[in-house]
C-alpha cells in the first residue's frame, strides 16, 4: 500500500472519506439488534462492495452475505464468507460454470426465484451447475419489481423447486425497498404490511419456510417481530440522506460516509460550484431534487450536477469562497462507493488507510 498521508487536510478532493469508528458502531449496533432478537445477519454488500467492510461484518456475527450479481460473490470470497445468498434473477446458463466453482467454495449457496417464467430458466442454470442449490422465492411486497405477484405464482415457482433434484426451496425474501421513502410516523403500519405478505405467501406453500426481509429502514422492526428470522440490510453501515434524513432511522451524526470536495468557482450570487459531479455522486437524489448537503449543519445543497461539476445553493452558499473544502452527506452511498477505486479511512481528521472497492464495476 502506498504511503499515508497524514491528514485530510493533505489530500485532494474529491475523495471519499469512512469514517472507521463510526462504521464500526453502526455494524455492532445492528448485530447487536439481530442478536438480542435471535434474528441472523445476511448484509447486503452491494453497498459497501470491499472485502475489509465483509470482514469486519463477519467478525461481527453476521452469518453470511447478500450479493447482487455473481461476481459481487466472487469478489467477496477473500473476505473468507461461508454462505453468500445471491438476490437476483439468474436465468443465464452461461454463468453456471462460475456458479458451480462459487458453490463449491462455500458452505452455502442461496439463489432468488422472482417468478415461474425465471424459475423455469434457474432450472436450466442449476442443472448445468450439477450443484444443489438452495432458492429463496421472491415476494412482492409493494416495490412492483422483482417477486411474485400472486398465490397460484408462488406455488408455480414451488412445484418447479420440486421436480428439480438441483433446487431446493429454502425460504422467502422480499426488498421492501418502497420504505426508503417512508415517513417515520408511518414505517411500523407499513413494516407490518410488508411482513403479512410474506407470511400469507409463504403459509400458502410451507409454514415451515423462513423468511428474509431486506432493507436497512425496517432491519431493526423486521427483528423486532420474533416472525423473521433474517435481515438483509445493505446501507447500515455507513448510512447516507435516505436513512439519516428522509427516513429518520439513524442520527446525521452517525453517517459514516462523506465526501471532501473543493470548492472551485462562484459564478454569481447564490451560487458555488464543486469539483464533485455526476461521476463521484452518480444522478440518485431525493424526492426533493437534492443529490447531498453540508455534513456540517449550514444550508448548503447540491441540487444539480454534470459529470464533473455539482451546484451548490442554500442560504449559507454566500459563505463559501472559492478554495474553500467541505463535507457533503450523499444522497444515496450505494452509488458514491460503486463510483470510486478506494475509500479514505479516517479517524477524525487523520488518515488511518485506504480501502479498495473490490466489485467495483461487479455488474457481471
Amino acid at each position: 500500500m502506498a504511503e499515508l498521508t497524514k491528514t485530510i487536510s493533505d489530500l485532494t478532493t474529491p475523495v471519499v472519506l469512512l469514517d472507521r469508528a463510526k462504521t464500526i458502531a453502526n455494524i455492532r449496533s445492528m448485530q447487536d439488534h439481530c442478536n438480542a432478537n435471535g434474528v441472523g445477519l445476511w448484509p447486503h454488500m452491494k453497498t459497501h462492495k470491499m472485502v475489509e467492510m465483509a470482514k469486519l461484518q463477519l467478525a461481527a456475527g453476521a452469518q453470511g452475505l447478500t450479493c447482487a450479481k455473481v461476481g459481487e460473490a466472487e469478489a467477496m470470497l477473500p473476505s473468507g464468507v461461508r454462505r453468500i445468498f445471491i438476490a437476483h434473477s439468474l436465468v443465464d446458463v452461461r454463468v453456471a460454470p462460475r456458479l458451480t466453482k462459487l458453490a463449491d467454495q462455500l458452505d452455502e449457496l442461496r439463489v432468488a426465484a422472482t417468478s415461474v417464467a425465471q424459475a423455469e430458466a434457474l432450472e436450466r442454470v442449476a442443472m448445468a451447475t450439477g450443484r444443489v442449490l438452495k432458492v429463496m422465492l421472491a415476494v412482492d411486497t409493494g416495490l412492483h419489481r422483482e417477486g411474485v405477484r400472486d398465490i397460484e405464482s408462488a406455488k408455480g415457482v414451488a412445484a418447479i423447486c420440486a421436480r428439480c433434484p438441483q433446487l431446493e426451496l429454502a425460504g422467502i425474501y422480499t426488498h421492501e425497498g418502497q420504505l426508503y421513502g417512508a415517513k417515520p410516523e408511518e414505517q411500523s403500519e407499513r413494516t407490518a404490511a410488508v411482513l403479512q405478505r410474506m407470511i400469507e405467501v409463504r403459509d400458502a406453500i410451507d409454514t415451515s419456510l423462513p423468511l428474509w426481509p431486506g432493507c436497512s429502514v425496517t432491519a431493526p422492526l423486521m427483528a423486532a417481530t420474533g416472525k423473521v428470522q433474517v435481515v438483509r440490510p445493505g446501507a447500515y453501515m455507513f448510512g447516507d440522506m435516505a436513512l439519516a434524513v428522509t427516513s429518520q432511522v439513524m442520527a446525521p451524526i452517525d453517517v459514516a460516509i462523506h465526501v471532501l470536495v473543493t470548492v472551485v468557482d462562484r459564478p454569481e450570487p447564490g451560487l458555488a460550484l464543486i469539483d464533485a459531479g455526476s461521476k463521484v455522486f452518480s444522478s440518485d437524489k431525493t424526492a426533493l431534487g437534492v443529490h447531498a448537503i453540508a455534513v456540517d449543519g449550514r444550508d448548503i445543497q447540491a441540487v444539480r450536477l454534470n459529470e464533473e461539476h455539482g451546484y451548490l445553493r442554500g442560504s449559507d452558499v454566500d459563505t463559501l469562497k472559492v478554495g474553500d473544502r467541505l463535507q457533503l452527506m450523499p444522497a444515496h452511498v450505494c452509488t458514491v462507493i460503486n463510483l470510486t477505486n478506494q475509500v479514505t479511512v479516517v479517524e477524525g481528521a487523520t488518515i488511518v488507510d485506504r480501502w479498495r472497492v473490490d466489485a467495483r464495476g461487479r455488474v457481471d
